[in-house]
């Protein structure tokens, strides 16, 4: 068993490898057509280059390995499928676009590359565009239609690839940018340097130099190249055919493993041979809604299954990739990637996603997705007195304040370094701390504090003429464990967390009424981001009794965040002025 996974992941780790070389060579082949937009000239320099690379010992075996290797591994992965159901309509475009390619490259293989090797041809790309672009345009428009076909299959493989990758993102907007640019530059490098060829054509001091260094074989060259691709065409045939009787052989001998029933929390079942089909192929073979955002690759964690039943324990163990994925999710005992895993005994699972999981809950944000217990630093914060404040005032001009508060408290809090949680009314909930730690999570939600109070100085400076009045705040804060995770539904879906550190951070905003302050925050607070985080304030330490509490809470409370001298003199937090000692903190009012 530990072989057969072994051989998974070198098969796997071939394909993407294979796929890769062949869609770098295709990027280059399209970068040297663009060439052709400023010239015949500039576009056979680059050809230099672009044949040095690849036409060298290291390259020509890379390539040539590579574009016999990916091909038969696909058809390998296409028919060992136990099923066809669940594929995403890319990866039916992908199939499609792939299987045009090996029949429509194989003549411009052989007339080009196999010409020059067997024959000595000088494969110009002034030979190249007369053949195509002069003699016969059919060829050349099909040659264009097979590099976007091309083209469209590798950019699809490069999306399932890339699409798990924490910067996908970010990346994203330029990764299909260029997608779409560099075919549509070099179909215009082409057809520009068709015509050079064209015009070039009608000089005869041209047609004899380019006879010249063509270096022609003569006649054999069709014999060559319609016996080569006969060869070629015939070798397909026999690998599709021998692929399915393949097929067919490792069926027959499946049967003789048993029979193996895997059971749905609805009551629903699948029946099949025994270590034949993933968990995941079961459910897309009885239509049973499973989430996979990677496709059943093994590169996400959305198709996760908790596991019962007698074959539960006679799995083998996860590999490295599957232990990887389980491990940055934290997934406790029990549960397992339903794409890696063929049940060889009966088994009951319990898919932990909904089929509808949105994708960045696959991979990064995964181990959120289920949810986890944290200690985490949790901020609120509200206006006062804004109902009273927007009396009298007209829709838009209350949702243009709103919207600039909004704003402003929401950059304050991403460049604390905190996680915005929600606007609640005209109120905002931040988490700090997710994945650095509490004491971090509370030094950041401190600074976060301290930025939004200067945040709303500026506003009300830059809203005067619109106000009857300042805006005021009132912040809280508190740290404790809380539950952390992907919650909502459709769109409405976003990282939050619940639990009674959020209830006491939220009464700890309203205690702020009762102590006419900006800010309000928990000794654990304090404690965890220390002296110098707390600087520039001045302080008053109490206790209060929050609803649902039996204890006196410690709090320390701060009637101006955003002192006048402060912002006069950036410095003055570094002079002693409003600085507190950890025994301050701790000392009873």
């Amino acid at each position: 068993m530990a072989a057969s996974r072994r051989f998974e992941e070198i098969y796997s780790r071939t394909k993407l490898a294979s796929g890769l070389v062949l869609f770098v060579f295709l990027a280059t082949h399209l970068i040297n057509h663009t060439l052709g937009i400023i010239s015949l000239e500039a576009m056979d320099a680059g050809s230099t280059l672009f044949k040095f690379a690849w036409r060298s010992w290291p390259g020509t075996v890379l390539l040539y390995a590579a574009a016999i290797l990916h091909p038969l591994l696909a058809l390998f992965s296409w028919l060992r499928r136990g099923h066809y159901r669940g594929i995403h309509w890319q990866g039916w475009v992908q199939i499609a676009l792939g299987i045009c390619v090996p029949p429509l490259v194989i003549d411009h293989i052989i007339g080009t590359r196999g010409l020059n090797a067997a024959l000595g041809l000088n494969d110009t790309y002034a030979y190249v565009l007369t053949v195509q672009f002069v003699q016969e345009p059919l060829i050349g428009l099909r040659q264009n239609i097979l590099i976007l076909i091309a083209w469209a299959h590798g950019c699809i493989g490069v999306y399932y690839w890339l699409r798990m990758k924490y910067s996908f993102e970010r990346a994203w907007p330029f990764l299909y940018a260029s997608a779409l640019i560099l075919p549509m530059l070099a179909t215009m490098g082409y057809l520009s340097a068709g015509r050079a060829v064209l015009l070039a054509m009608q000089r005869p001091e041209w047609l004899d130099q380019f006879r010249a260094g063509l270096n022609w074989p003569g006649p054999i060259a069709y014999e060559f190249g319609m016996r080569s691709i006969d060869i070629a065409y015939i070798v397909m045939i026999a690998l599709l055919g021998a692929g399915l009787l393949g097929r067919l052989v490792a069926a027959l001998l499946q049967r003789r493993r048993g029979i193996v029933t895997v059971t749905y929390p609805d009551g629903r079942r699948f029946r099949g041979l025994a270590g034949s089909q993933t968990v995941l192929e079961a459910s897309r073979a009885i239509g049973y809604p499973h989430a996979s955002v990677c496709g059943g690759q093994g590169r996400c964690s959305t198709c996760r299954v908790r596991l019962s039943g007698p074959g539960s324990s006679s799995l083998p163990p996860p590999d490295a990739a599957e232990q990887k994925v389980l491990e940055r999710i934290h997934a406790p005992p029990g549960v397992r990637l339903a794409c890696q895993i063929k049940p060889r005994e009966d088994i009951a699972v319990m898919p932990m996603l909904p089929a509808g999981v949105p994708t960045r809950a696959a991979y990064g944000a995964a181990s959120y997705a289920q949810g986890s217990e944290r200690r985490i630093a949790i901020l609120f914060a509200d206006l006062r007195g804004f109902t009273k404040l927007s009396e009298g005032k007209l829709p838009y001009d209350v949702v243009f304040v709103l919207n600039q508060y909004f704003k402003a408290m929401g950059e304050a809090v991403e460049r604390a370094g905190g996680k915005l949680d929600k606007f609640i009314g005209d109120g905002v909930m931040a988490l700090f701390g997710i994945d650095e730690g509490a004491d971090e999570g509370c030094r950041r939600a401190v600074d976060a504090a301290r930025r939004m109070a200067e945040a709303l100085v500026q506003l009300n400076d830059a809203l005067k003429m619109d106000l009857d009045q300042k805006l005021r705040i009132g912040i809280g804060i508190h740290c404790g464990p809380a539950i952390v995770g992907e919650m909502g539904h459709g769109s409405a879906m976003h990282l939050t967390a619940v639990g009674d550190a959020v209830n006491t951070a939220s009464r700890l905003e309203s205690a702020t009424k009762d102590f006419g302050a900006e800010l309000v925050i928990s000794a654990e607070v304090a404690d965890r981001a220390g002296t110098a985080a707390l600087q520039g304030m001045s302080w008053q330490r109490e206790s209060v009794a929050l609803r649902g509490k039996s204890e006196l809470l410690d709090v320390l409370v701060a009637a101006r965040i955003a002192l006048p001298e402060t912002r006069a003199r950036p410095d003055a937090a570094t002079t002693g002025a409003g600085v507190i000692s950890r025994t301050d903190i701790r000392r009873s009012p």
